[in-house]
């Protein structure tokens, strides 16, 4: 019971069908990766389509499971094969992708398992999107990466953890490993998301009752000034605490906090703060005795299941805040919140296997962002919470329609984000990697300030599960990209693709 679900859109599915279907109060949907104890009840009778088992043994092999041996194991390994051509039709030129790899799992009775995944690879990408990897060279959902736009990025991750259950009990849960977290029912974070590059961590993870309460620690970078020269990362360290309670099977509660800060710098030399191992949370006062200038912010997630069809669900995010300045309406700088409205529909119209999903994300300028950029709320040179940083509003839509092994999908996004004006040094709240000491301006900000930029995506794909436990698929897609700001500038980017797939990470193409 201490296996790890993969954290994968496709694999998310599923679980909203039968939680949302079948509420209980054991089962917390915001924290991911979900541990396998806490979703020992899942029944594939609630999810109307074929997809990768919640208890899933393919390609595993069962050692000593004879009634006499107290000791038994489970071997289960998994190919990882992702090939992708497309056509760019703005650069008028084939995009190519491939990646392989492995995924590797071994269970000892339940209570312990070690898991490891390895890939690497060669991509190119739409314009689009190598627009905003080329300066950095980092690849979201796989790190640094090497060589050119023309010829293509070259990649080698790895993930892993040993996870711990003591006697197979679900009340503690201990893990050690290098991945990464979401906290959320939506599609994007405001809090904490898959979207930057894996990091090591230790976790603690305890169910009591209806309550679920997990502290992680964990060793990050930053890279601003690295120019790819891994000799330049600056350490940077975080501990995360995130509460959640389900007041009734249909109604959960979350509470979260984090602290970010910096190691080694040209000035100083620190590793992690002992103070900070302070498992208990609402350390903030702590924070405070310490004259602490770290980087902290709190954070609610709430969801709502109605009708067993529908889950609302939202969050808030405050980083800083005074209350006497919201209330003078004068849009000062550090007022720092964002906010987060949603809601999916399983079944829809009663139509079995139709889900439809809205979502709304707003963050004010400068949330996320600290006065000394290696501590700001990032992570190998992206974003901890949300792709676009922060300044932007944003609308998303998702229809997905799955019956036995195929899926036809659409996503759709809107967003207003305000940019800093190229080649100059303004600084109007949108990028988290520059010093907040460097704002144009101390009031009268307000969100999608400064360079205007609107951006409209959509997403039409059609897949097809060869081996739904493999999560072996075909996919056939069209993406059309459209920014325009009001100083100008605009672009129009369609982009096909068809791909043959076997990973389990998410792969974001919406930033």
């Amino acid at each position: 019971m201490a296996r790890n679900a993969f954290i994968n859109g496709d694999m998310q599915e599923a679980f909203d069908y039968w939680n949302i279907s079948k509420p209980n109060t054991t089962f917390h949907s915001s924290f991911k990766p979900y541990l396998s104890s806490s979703f020992a009840n899942a029944t594939d009778s609630a999810v109307p389509f074929k997809f990768y088992a919640f208890k899933n043994f393919f390609l595993s092999k069962m050692l000593n499971e004879s009634p006499q041996k107290r000791i038994w194991y489970n071997l289960q390994a998994h190919p990882i094969l992702d090939a992708e051509a497309g056509y760019d039709m703005l650069l008028q030129k084939p995009i190519t992708s491939l990646a392989g790899g492995t995924h590797i799992k071994a269970n000892i009775n339940n209570d312990f398992t070690f898991a490891a995944t390895v890939y690497g690879g060669k991509s190119l990408f739409p314009f689009f999107i190598d627009t905003t990897l080329f300066k950095q060279k980092i690849i979201p959902e796989s790190g640094q990466a090497y060589g050119k736009f023309k010829s293509g990025y070259s990649f080698f991750d790895y993930t892993g953890y040993a996870s711990y259950s003591p006697n197979n009990n679900k009340i503690f849960n201990f893990q050690l490993g290098r991945d990464k977290h979401f906290i959320g029912d939506g599609y994007r974070s405001l809090l904490l998301s898959d979207f930057a590059p894996a990091y090591p961590f230790f976790r603690i993870n305890t169910n009591v009752w209806r309550i679920q309460y997990n502290v992680w620690y964990t060793w990050m970078y930053d890279v601003t000034t690295a120019n790819g020269t891994k000799n330049n990362f600056r350490n940077k360290f975080g501990t995360f605490h995130y509460l959640s309670y389900n007041i009734i099977k249909e109604l959960n509660v979350g509470l979260f906090e984090n602290v970010v800060w910096r190691g080694t710098d040209t000035n100083q030399v620190r590793n992690f703060d002992v103070n900070y191992l302070n498992p208990v949370i609402f350390y903030r006062p702590v924070e405070y005795s310490l004259g602490s200038p770290d980087n902290s912010f709190i954070g609610l997630n709430l969801n709502a299941t109605v009708f067993k069809k529908i889950k609302l669900y939202g969050q808030i995010a405050l980083d800083e805040f005074l209350l006497k300045e919201i209330r003078a309406r004068r849009g000062w700088w550090a007022n720092k919140q964002g906010w987060q409205l949603g809601g999916k529909y399983i079944n829809a119209f009663g139509i079995k296997g139709l889900k439809l999903q809205v979502e709304y994300n707003e963050v004010r300028p400068f949330t996320y962002s600290h006065g000394k950029v290696d501590q700001n709320y990032g992570h190998y040179g992206m974003p901890l919470a949300h792709p676009l940083g922060a300044n932007f509003r944003e609308f998303l839509g998702f229809v997905n329609y799955r019956k036995n092994n195929w899926e036809l999908s659409w996503q759709g996004m809107n967003v207003i984000v305000g940019k800093d004006t190229s080649g100059t040094k303004s600084n109007v709240g949108q990028n988290i990697f520059a010093s907040y000491n460097t704002r144009s301006t101390e009031y009268g900000n307000k969100t999608t300030q400064g360079v205007k930029t609107k951006i409209l995506q959509s997403n039409l794909k059609f897949t097809y599960y060869l081996i739904p436990d493999m999560n072996m698929r075909l996919e056939l897609g069209y993406i059309q990209r459209s920014e325009k700001n009001n100083q100008g500038y605009e672009l129009q980017n369609p982009f096909f693709y068809l791909g043959f797939k076997t990973s389990f990470w998410n792969i974001y193409r919406d930033f």
